[in-house]
């Protein structure tokens, strides 16, 4: 059955990952992994995640079955943090999924059901996951300008010349925040003249939000949510809480279907129940719970809004870090962009050649579009990191 399939190689970043794990070198620094870490290296479990996890343990009288589209209290106080009142109620279809992979992965199947060979445009470049599993679902997978690499800025007229010529009813997914894998992202007024295009050209916008509360705030990290709703007749949001939470291996999500009154969410919610029965048939249910757990007591919730402060003012300051230390490194070289961006991730700037010498004989390993995770910097290594990039520029 098996003899014609052919050995693939493995995912980029999960090779790197295993490539450093696998070097014996004492100042070895991975900025390649997409996971939080803290000062420690570590990624923590949050204590507000470790409290919601003991009441459960003390609560919790079966782990029977929750159904398809997941617990409803998850789903809306999820639906709340997302839209903040900026849509009724009525017109969301809501589900539970594991990760905001498999919502991704739902949305693109119930689209399909709608509507076969639809075509949705992603940013060049965008998540290096999104067109192969977007575009195996099957949905037509097409690129709009977005960042421009010489100035390490958003490449805001050409972007809006592309998307001022997308056909009309076409889908487009934007990064709601913390751009993957620039960091760069439009402000409140680009925003604005974006979404007065996705209006004029009746496009129907995908917004995966990966990252709610890990650029600026919750609600400022939503923005772009918030104003297409109250202009576009139907969206998509795709919802993780992998960062913010730190429930990574938990693999929790949540999928938003924005549609143009409550009838229709009627049938959008089937066909999207029916759809995950046939994939998974039912989420997991323990990551979930923590969350609603935390969003739903006011007391966790505070302590919950502390600790996602202190993970996003810790991305702030190794930018600032890095950015400080190649200053004097390298003195004849521009880093400002990385305090310019948002996030955990960012583009170095520098050739895959350069990428290869620095893991080769530095250490220092990062993809090889030179895309780093501003997570990995310590204060005890960032001598390191930019010692080694100013000896390979």
């Amino acid at each position: 059955m098996f003899e014609s399939l052919e050995l693939l190689a493995p995912d980029a970043i999960i090779g790197l990952i295993a490539e450093c794990r696998n070097d014996s070198r004492d100042k070895k620094v991975d900025l390649g992994i997409g996971v939080y870490r803290n000062a420690a290296g570590e990624t923590p479990v949050l204590d507000v995640v470790k409290q919601a996890e003991q009441r459960l343990v003390d609560s919790q009288a079966s782990k029977s079955y929750i159904g398809s589209a997941g617990p409803a209290d998850f789903n809306t106080v999820m639906r709340d943090m997302t839209f903040a009142g900026s849509v009724t109620n009525e017109r969301v279809a809501m589900l539970q999924t594991p990760g905001g992979s498999a919502s991704l992965s739902v949305a693109a199947g119930v689209v399909l059901r709608a509507m076969k060979g639809a075509t949705l445009w992603v940013s060049n470049p965008t998540w290096a996951n999104h067109i192969p599993l977007l575009g195996e679902a099957g949905l037509e997978m097409k690129v709009y300008d977005y960042y421009n690499a010489k100035r390490h800025s958003l490449d805001f007229d050409p972007m809006l010349e592309t998307l001022r010529a997308i056909p009309r009813g076409d889908m487009i997914l934007f990064h709601a925040s913390c751009h993957n894998p620039t960091g760069i992202d439009p402000d409140e007024e680009q925003w604005r003249t974006i979404a007065d295009i996705v209006v004029e050209r009746e496009l129907v916008p995908v917004i995966d939000m990966a990252y709610q509360g890990f650029a600026t705030d919750l609600d400022t990290d939503a923005f772009v949510i918030r104003q297409l709703a109250s202009q576009v007749p139907e969206m998509i949001v795709c919802n993780s809480c992998s960062k913010n939470f730190g429930l990574y291996r938990d693999r929790v999500g949540i999928l938003l279907i924005m549609t143009v009154d409550s009838r229709t969410r009627d049938i959008v919610q089937s066909q999207a129940d029916n759809y995950v029965r046939t994939v998974y048939s039912m989420p997991p249910d323990h990551g979930a719970a923590v969350v609603s757990t935390i969003l739903h007591d006011d007391g966790l919730h505070a302590d919950w809004i502390v600790e996602l402060e202190e993970m996003r003012g810790r991305l702030r300051d190794m930018r600032v870090l890095l950015r400080d230390a190649l200053r004097t490194r390298a003195p004849g070289h521009d880093f400002s962009h990385l305090v310019r961006a948002n996030g955990m991730f960012s583009f170095l700037g520098v050739s895959a050649e350069k990428v290869e010498s620095l893991k080769r004989d530095h250490a220092v390993y990062m993809v090889d579009s030179s895309r780093i995770n501003v997570a990995g910097i310590t204060p005890t290594n960032v001598d390191h990191i930019a010692d080694s990039i100013a000896a390979v520029l």
